[in-house]
């Protein structure tokens, strides 16, 4: 991790919490071991996953997408390990361009891995992304908490789910490991694990396992997720419809609102919220980043 001063902030969308890092030139060495230590609540700032901000142009992964996107959002999970999207970090990543004044209110492009994401920016202060649309491989799965086994529906974001729907959140047990998962070939890079419990018409809470972070307070990606499992569990397919369908997601850190469209296209809605900024200590950075 290389500069002379490295600034930060700290922000959360639904109480999924994140270090951001603004580095619009990609100046800074971020290894795994660094983004692990930032990341941690007791040694570091302490996050579910780190945002580091970069032109597109700057940075090798994301020149193709500079054209249609000019920030890309190079994220990270809490252990260090790369992520192809998130769902919540792409709001608060758009929380921050706004407030520094680098992008207006309205509509915006970020590329991530999972390719460019749009979002708008509402007066009233949500932000709603354009995730994409969900893609449900074909592989069986099931996850595993204890002795108990559920089936799992298959769906990919950006990055890959399993959704179980269960009678008892507390089915899950603590989370504190990350569930089994089987065939363990279908995910071979690991997978985000999602335990559902119905609360009403169109209306679902859930609990997550993020791969790389252990159980989280939420995750975008994850309620996306969830949304499509329960409209097709409920015989509902907006491609076949020609209706979008609304389904309001709760999680240990609020709600969201997501919806799929049509064309297959799924809107998340929720709230994003920058807390704090300030630099990290420089005696900090020369021993815990080197």
């Amino acid at each position: 991790m290389t500069t002379s001063q490295i600034a930060f902030l700290k922000g959360h969308g639904t109480e999924n919490d994140f270090v951001i890092v603004p580095d619009p030139d990609n100046l800074i060495d971020l290894p795994a071991s660094a983004v692990a230590v930032l990341c941690d609540r007791r040694a570091g700032i302490g996050g579910d996953g780190l945002l580091h901000v970069v032109r597109s142009a700057a940075h090798p992964e994301a020149r193709a997408m500079a054209g249609e996107a000019e920030w890309f959002m190079d994220y990270r999970n809490a252990d260090g390990s790369i992520a192809e999207m998130c769902g919540n970090g792409v709001r608060v990543f758009a929380r921050h361009l706004h407030r520094a004044g680098l992008v207006d209110a309205g509509d915006l492009a970020i590329a991530t891995r999972g390719g460019v994401k749009r979002a708008h920016l509402a007066k009233n202060g949500d932000i709603t992304v354009s995730m994409g649309r969900a893609v449900l491989p074909p592989d069986g799965v099931a996850v595993t908490v204890g002795d108990r086994t559920w089936p799992a529906l298959n769906v990919n974001m950006g990055n890959p789910h399993a959704v179980a729907f269960v009678d008892d959140l507390a089915d899950a047990g603590a989370l504190l490991s990350v569930p089994r998962f089987a065939p363990e070939s279908v995910y071979p890079d690991g997978v985000n694990i999602e335990f559902v419990v119905d609360r009403g018409e169109r209306h679902v809470a859930m609990r997550v396992h993020e791969r790389g972070s252990g159980e989280t307070r939420s995750c975008g990606t994850g309620a996306c997720a969830v949304a499509v499992a329960a409209a097709r569990r409920d015989g509902i397919d907006p491609a076949l419809t020609g209706e979008p369908a609304t389904y309001t997601v709760d999680l240990p850190g609020g709600r969201l609102v997501i919806t799929e469209l049509p064309d297959g296209e799924i809107e998340m809605t929720g709230a994003a919220v920058i807390v704090a900024e300030g630099t990290i200590d420089a005696s900090f950075r020369e021993t815990a980043l080197s």
